[in-house]
């Protein structure tokens, strides 16, 4: 369903519409102090879309045991990749980050994981298990943080995924994306690597069971067989439903992702 806006853009009535779908209200449990005792403050209100991620993240804290997992790939063969092939990738109309090889991965990791792919219904005691593969990919704006998702990824190329992946950035930031754009998503990533930071733990979006942080890369010495070499590695973090999802096999499925960023050629390209 697009926005009831001029082209199908969000209006302030479709967010707020929207927001009472995604929970109950969040409200204050403990009084706040009167803050200006101690000096001079100011208030503003939340805009709408701060409003919709604060009910969601606040339910999904208190209702998904999150447990979050750390590794680090060697992501030098990955970039290599990435810089011998973009020009190709802008000519058909898209732009090879390594937000978009990540998607690609994780497309493929979903599909060998299913547990990564899924939903809990405790009304019903049951695991729902999707058998189609959409990405959310998390955009910071000036409105805030939008999650525009990405359909059916693993029937897409790189190339197709760089491109679709480019426009919804484009619209996220333009406020031109609408709420279908913004729905349907099974497994999230969110990539800060581009502002900085050497790890952080992601919040599920609940009802997904799972989202992956990128942070940035940087040169290390790792041993590569027996000697050290100057080697690009990222960090990532894996936060997860613990009521699905077993710490082993979270392990698991980072390792995997990780392992597929090292030795990209033998399965990607």
């Amino acid at each position: 369903m697009d926005g009831s806006g001029p082209g199908g853009r969000i209006t302030k009535e479709d967010v707020e519409n929207y927001s009472g779908e995604t929970g109950s209200e969040t409200k204050q449990k403990t009084k706040l102090p009167d803050f200006s005792k101690w000096g001079p403050v100011s208030r503003e209100d939340m805009n709408n879309i701060r409003k919709v991620t604060a009910r969601s993240l606040s339910e999904a804290w208190q209702t998904v045991p999150h447990v979050t997992q750390f590794d680090e790939a060697d992501i030098t063969k990955l970039e290599e990749f990435r810089k011998k092939n973009q020009d190709k990738i802008e000519k058909a109309g898209g732009k090879l980050t390594v937000t978009s090889l990540v998607l690609k991965i994780v497309g493929l990791a979903l599909q060998k994981f299913p547990q990564f792919n899924a939903s809990v219904d405790m009304d019903n005691q049951q695991i729902i298990y999707k058998h189609y593969f959409n990405v959310g990919i998390a955009v910071d704006t000036e409105q805030g943080l939008l999650v525009p998702v990405v359909r059916d990824v693993n029937k897409k190329s790189l190339a197709d995924l760089s491109a679709e992946l480019s426009d919804l950035a484009k619209k996220a930031r333009s406020k031109e994306l609408s709420l279908d754009q913004m729905q349907g998503g099974n497994f999230t990533i969110s990539n800060l690597g581009g502002i900085g930071g050497t790890g952080f733990t992601p919040i599920v979006y609940s009802p997904q069971v799972a989202i992956l942080g990128v942070s940035r890369s940087k040169y290390q010495q790792v041993l590569v067989g027996d000697e050290f070499e100057k080697r690009m590695v990222i960090p990532l973090s894996l936060s997860y439903d613990h009521r699905v999802i077993d710490g082993a096999d979270g392990a698991r499925f980072l390792r995997w992702i990780c392992d597929i960023i090292e030795d990209p050629y033998a399965i990607l390209f």
